[in-house]
């Protein structure tokens, strides 16, 4: 059963957002998923291998909502509230994306070449995600935090270092995908 097939419009998605955020702004909090898995980190004992993760996670323990929050939210929204449809994507990436050797795109949101049992005993796509975990995680601790926090929360506090940080994420994003994707694949 789907309660909802559409999307919700921005209208209400945008103001949402920005009541969350002035919630989060008026209680002098911070918002971003790296600091939510952070905390997690620590609330594992992290802090006993890595001085990163030596901090009082108590204090934080309302970011383990959020985390929660996504993956349930996420749950919900794919089983009740998707009529399982794939979002459109431009015939012509499509193309591009099947010359690559990508099964499924347009077709799935996880397409088989990256999320099949059969891919996860790929040397190369084990190798790829394992690099790929590390830039991630190198860059969200290098940049300060991650796209979520620096697009969403910093931008709203009108931070130029998240500004900055934005930007090269698009920068590396439009590079990844027309000069180093067609490599890799």
């Amino acid at each position: 059963m789907n309660l909802i097939s559409e999307p919700w419009p921005w209208y209400i998605g945008g103001p949402a957002i920005a009541a969350v955020l002035f919630l989060l702004l008026f209680s002098e909090k911070q918002f971003g998923m790296s600091s939510n898995l952070r905390t997690l980190c620590a609330m594992a004992g992290a802090g006993k291998k890595t001085a990163f993760f030596n901090f009082n996670w108590r204090q934080y323990r309302w970011n383990l909502i959020v985390a929660i929050g996504a993956a349930v939210g996420g749950f919900i929204a794919a089983n009740y509230m998707s009529d399982g449809s794939v979002g459109d994507i431009h015939h012509d990436v499509v193309v591009q994306l099947d010359n690559l050797g990508v099964q499924g795109a347009g077709k799935d949101y996880m397409p088989e070449t990256f999320f099949s049992p059969d891919a996860f005993s790929n040397p190369k796509t084990l190798a790829l995600l394992a690099l790929g975990g590390f830039l991630v995680g190198f860059g969200t601790r290098y940049a300060g935090g991650c796209t979520s926090g620096h697009a969403i929360s910093g931008l709203s506090n009108l931070q130029l270092q998240s500004l900055i940080a934005i930007i090269g994420l698009f920068i590396g994003g439009l590079f990844m995908n027309h000069f180093l994707l067609p490599y890799l694949l």
